[in-house]
């Protein structure tokens, strides 16, 4: 019961003593034996349940209330590593409440948001604790009679009057932040550029909490990194003069660091961790240069491909620019104005405003289009489009390319200076606050906002879940770490589906890799309990992508389960035409292998193993099971893939379970706009699943968990609101009397948080599988935790965020955290944890096949099974 309802206390007590309780009724407690951190189950601990439990809770509503209480508890600030009380989401909202309120609800009105079940671990984070002792902030709003539009000139006039405002302030242009008050008043000012008057207006706005100030703190902030000498690129701050050289792949690393501070369930702290920044010594003219070398006659489209969508660094100013496209009728000798009106060529303005001479007069120039939120933060007039001229030579690329990517060598050097082990990340956190202490001038800006700075990062405690029972056929594993590969080769998988009509695909110089790997197939399969017959050989006498396509087109026929295809080298257009006939237009499940997979003898088994165990599952089957104890449960996995810099549009991806033990899934895809986020086609796919899960139970889920991947921070209301509210109005398809449990969980895995183990010695290592944090370092407006799921053996592991933004199941914390748990175990293309639940995953590489490779829908044939692993 997520609230008492609008019928008073009488109301909620006549419902709950008229209301019969069906049998088995239960709050789904995660009540197998699943083995804790000690290898022993953990007993629930004793509390009322069904009925009793809710009329224990309303008398103690009943008892608060006349006590003269309210049921929200402030948070209270953590000063050692005990757990802190926080409260977790509801489902009563009133229909005319905003999203925010919406999501403040949801993290107050129930009984508690932090789990207890688990072993109790000693951790460290990234987060220093900050204290600001100035009782207040004081807020005022800037005029100027006549108008200033430039930002700068508007802080010259107003800084003429220190001796009023002080020269402790922080002003963004049109907003002034102050820890004293003054009164509101006016004041002349003289503008440097043509002596005239200018009358600066202060008015009093509001008086502002400490804690409501986060802002103004992260500008005071951006201030002492610049104190550092720290340039900032993008929106963070690297070191220059630390840089190290990577000559033989001509990149160079700036190490620095990433700094926001927030208001966090244990109070006000700086989140702080190490970065680096990749460059490269070519400019984007050296990088055209060679790609005209290469290839003269079509060099303007391999530049287009390769270069937009690039972030790229001048290193004049050390900002960074996405390239949107390349103007070819343009050089720099071309002229434009400037906001003075005057016309001057891109040669002569970079050499009188940065001393740069462009030797190159005839080089095409880039084009970067701001993005909106860009645009308002420089002033540019609505509707006013605006663009950025870049000039090649003096523009460098920034991150790595496909190809450095995919290059073992590359990443391998960069991992020597960027992979850091939890031991040196913490002290590299801890040496940064020193350098922050031994700086004077840093020391009194610090004073003056009356700002203090814990030394050392902060200690928490955290539980850890423990392992999980993997079940195969006839038999249950318990690995120690979160790998069960070796095993789960030599045992039988728990639905195997036989292989009786499949066909491979070869050239002739892979004939005998092609005999091997067959041979090996049958030897591997038997142990699984799969069986496979002869597959039809088809020999090609050249690796043409139009001779794949004529043979498979010529061997498909309704009988045929899969086509298995061994291409000599990796091409992208040839994988993706073959991904296209198989996926799309004949709906058949395909496997690709590249020849240089299977040719090594010594490792050909292991290769196999996975290769057969992959086919298993896009045929339909089942590796392996945990116990998920809910019944009538649909877990629904959605993520989205962006291919917004060549302008084609985004893929929704849409994965739910079809079964109890969550091992069969559905999918469908949508296609969106370009640029968009949120998904306009969930409303369809929504149904669908729900009709197939119905197909296969004979009954509708009771319970719906949305897991949705690939959103930002300032999504997560529009998730709430715009995405929940086409869910829930797919119910009424089914019935007007349809109305399940449902809750959708945004899953963050791109974050900067990291959760360190703190061993008796005090060292730092990578924290256990399993192991969750929900309090004092999440957020005091949300439901939420962090989840380590992974097993990492070199560098330091992020953890994933979990965010509940909806939830009507009425659940405790433990189950939502032990389910997301739970379904890292499920992903069947790695047998092992992974950082996202399984779901995710499927939605992740389902978006990414369609988008990047078939851009079609796939065939609805091909729905129930996994044909996109």
């Amino acid at each position: 019961m997520s609230g008492f309802g609008r019928g008073g206390r009488g109301a909620a007590l006549l419902k709950l003593l008229e209301e019969p309780r069906r049998p088995g009724q239960q709050n789904d407690n995660f009540t197998q034996s699943t083995n804790g951190a000690n290898g022993h189950s953990k007993p629930e601990s004793t509390k009322s349940k069904g009925r009793g439990l809710m009329l224990a809770a309303l008398g103690e509503q009943l008892k608060q209330d006349s006590n003269g209480n309210t049921r929200r508890n402030p948070s209270p600030e953590i000063k050692e590593s005990r757990v802190p009380e926080r409260h977790s989401p509801s489902s009563s909202m009133t229909p005319d409440t905003s999203v925010t309120d919406k999501m403040t609800k949801l993290h107050l009105q129930k009984d508690k948001k932090i789990g207890v079940y688990g072993q109790k671990v000693n951790l460290s984070s990234n987060y220093v604790r900050l204290q600001c002792d100035t009782s207040a902030v004081y807020q005022y709003a800037v005029s100027y009679e006549p108008q200033i539009d430039s930002r700068n000139m508007r802080a010259h006039l107003l800084y003429q009057h220190n001796d009023v405002i002080g020269s402790v302030r922080a002003f963004d242009g049109a907003t002034l932040y102050l820890p004293v008050k003054v009164r509101s008043q006016s004041f002349q000012s003289i503008r440097p550029t043509d002596k005239s008057d200018v009358t600066v207006t202060i008015n009093l706005v509001k008086e502002l909490a400490p804690e409501a100030c986060v802002s103004v703190y992260n500008v005071i902030f951006r201030r002492i990194m610049d104190k550092l000498k720290l340039k900032q690129v993008g929106r963070h701050y690297f070191d220059p003069s630390r840089s190290v050289e990577v000559p033989q792949h001509k990149l160079q690393i700036w190490p620095g660091y990433i700094t926001a501070i927030q208001h966090y369930d244990g109070g006000l702290m700086l989140q702080t961790d190490i970065s680096h920044k990749v460059l490269c010594y070519e400019t984007i003219l050296d990088s055209m240069s060679s790609i005209i070398q290469r290839n003269r006659q079509n060099f303007r489209d391999i530049c287009t491909r390769e270069l937009i969508g690039c972030i790229v660094l001048t290193r004049y100013n050390n900002k960074t620019y996405r390239i949107d496209d390349i103007a070819w009728d343009k050089n720099p000798q071309c002229k434009f104005t400037l906001h003075n009106g005057q016309e001057t060529s891109f040669v002569d303005y970079y050499r009188r405003a940065y001393n740069k001479e462009i030797r190159d007069l005839n080089q095409p120039l880039l084009i970067s289009r701001p993005k909106k939120k860009d645009r308002n933060r420089q002033g540019t007039n609505e509707g006013q489009e605006e663009v950025i001229c870049l000039v090649p030579e003096l523009s460098f690329r920034t991150g790595l390319t496909d190809a450095m990517r995919a290059d073992f060598r590359v990443m391998k050097d960069l991992a020597t200076h960027t992979r850091i082990t939890p031991n040196q990340r913490h002290y590299g956190l801890k040496q940064f606050v020193e350098r922050l202490y031994s700086s004077p001038e840093i020391l009194e800006e610090l004073q003056k906002w009356n700002i203090i700075l814990d030394k050392n990062p902060i200690m928490l405690e955290g539980r850890c879940l423990g392992q999980e029972k993997i079940h195969v056929r006839g038999r249950t594993l318990l690995p120690q770490i979160a790998d069960w590969g070796r095993e789960v080769c030599r045992e039988k998988v728990i639905s195997a589906v036989d292989l009786t009509d499949w066909v491979v695909v070869f050239t002739r110089r892979d004939a005998q890799k092609t005999t091997d790997y067959i041979q090996m197939m049958f030897q591997v399969t038997r142990q699984m309990g799969i069986n496979i017959s002869d597959p039809v050989r088809l020999e090609l006498q050249d690796d043409r992508t139009e001779s794949y396509l004529r043979v498979i087109r010529d061997a498909i026929n309704p009988r045929l389960q899969l086509v298995v295809i061994i291409f000599p080298t990796s091409r992208d257009d040839r994988y993706n035409a073959v991904k296209k006939l198989c996926c799309h237009e004949s709906a058949v499940p395909s496997q690709v292998i590249i020849a240089k997979t299977i040719s090594q003898a010594n490792k050909l088994r292991s290769v196999v193993q996975k290769i057969a165990l992959q086919i298993n599952c896009k045929l339909g089957g089942e590796l392996w099971s945990l116990d998920i104890p809910p019944k009538n449960l649909m877990v629904v996995g959605i993520d989205v893939y962006h291919d917004s810099p060549r302008g084609k549009k985004s893929i929704g991806a849409f994965v739910a379970s079809t079964n109890r033990t969550l091992t069969r899934w559905y999918s469908r895809v949508c296609f969106q706009l370009p640029g968009q986020e949120l998904i306009d086609g969930l409303r369809v796919c929504f149904i669908a699943a729900i009709k197939k899960y119905s197909e296969v139970n004979h009954c509708l889920p009771e319970k719906i968990i949305i897991f949705r991947d690939g959103v930002g921070d300032g999504q997560l209301g529009m998730v709430a609101d715009y995405e929940q509210k086409q869910l829930s109005a797919s119910f009424a398809s089914f019935g007007a009397d349809y109305n399940p449990s449902l809750a959708i969980v945004v899953v963050q895995k791109r974050i900067n948080t990291r959760i360190l183990a703190a061993d008796h010695k005090g060292q730092m290592n990578n924290p256990a599988s399993g192991v969750i944090v929900d309090h004092s370092i999440t957020r005091r407006d949300c439901y939420d935790f962090f989840l380590v799921s992974q097993h990492v053996r070199q560098g330091t592991l992020t953890p994933t965020h979990y965010v509940v933004v909806h939830d009507t199941t009425g659940w405790i914390p433990d189950h939502m955290q032990r389910l997301a748990y739970k379904l890292t175990h499920l992903y069947y293309n790695w047998p092992g944890t992974v950082r996202v639940p399984a779901p995710c995953q499927y939605a992740h590489k389902l978006a990414y096949l369609v988008g990047q490779n078939i851009q079609r829908e796939p065939h609805l044939s091909l729905s129930d099974k996994l044909f996109f692993l």
